[in-house]
């Protein structure tokens, strides 16, 4: 008589088909509720939606910055598009991990490190792979109403050395603050706009200085964008 049961190496294929099944299911429920709840709209006012590949790189203000963004855009780039994460909050347990890795497919980096190894390598084995990905310069989430960016990490400016071929798209996403205070578990039902600029210019002389002065630049004209 035949064996119906599995081997460990099947039974460990299904479950992984199984949890990419769910995590597609969860991402495609997370994209519509975003958008729905926020009444995000998108405008590509310095470039149009692309497969080629970019590093996205917007404010941060919020845990839903990257869903939205994410969520904003179309089917093809999104698949080729991952959202770069904190580890020390999306690996506080297997919920979490569940979400970053098999719902939204994104890489997470430490924010504090040791100094001997290199905080980006996870990025920049995406990026030699050919994905894209949402990135955050500021490091962590700007809390403070009175300011509008925190100082940029130096992060942003090493990637664009480094991978010179891959555009540069600034991404100024509105309203977050209020859409999802601090504290808050649902985002509250206030209009938010997600907003693509123009490939930032970059030279091989560009120095890190004049380089997030006019990454941070481009961000805060696109800010004004929305009121005009």
């Amino acid at each position: 008589m035949q064996s119906t049961n599995s081997s460990p190496v099947e039974a460990g294929h299904k479950a992984h088909y199984l949890t990419q099944v769910l995590g597609r299911f969860i991402a495609f429920l997370t994209r519509r509720s975003a958008r729905l709840l926020t009444g995000a709209r998108s405008l590509w006012v310095g470039c149009k939606p692309a497969t080629k590949q970019r590093i996205y790189y917007a404010n941060h203000n919020s845990h839903i910055d990257f869903i939205l963004l994410w969520s904003s855009l179309p089917t093809p780039v999104r698949r080729k598009t991952r959202p770069v994460a904190a580890s020390d909050y999306w690996q506080k347990d297997g919920f979490r991990r569940f979400l970053i890795y098999d719902t939204f497919t994104g890489v997470t980096i430490q924010r504090s490190h040791d100094g001997q190894s290199d905080p980006l390598e996870p990025i920049k084995t995406v990026l030699q792979q050919g994905d894209s990905i949402i990135f955050f310069p500021e490091g962590t989430r700007n809390l403070n109403d009175d300011v509008e960016l925190l100082p940029f990490k130096s992060g942003l400016y090493h990637l664009s050395q480094q991978f010179p071929e891959v555009e540069v798209i600034p991404v100024w996403i509105s309203n977050l603050k209020r859409v999802m205070p601090k504290g808050a578990l649902v985002p509250l039902p206030l209009l938010s706009t997600v907003i693509f600029g123009a490939p930032l210019i970059i030279t091989p002389d560009t120095n890190k200085t004049d380089f997030l002065k006019q990454a941070q630049q481009a961000l805060l004209e696109l800010k004004e964008v929305e009121f005009q």
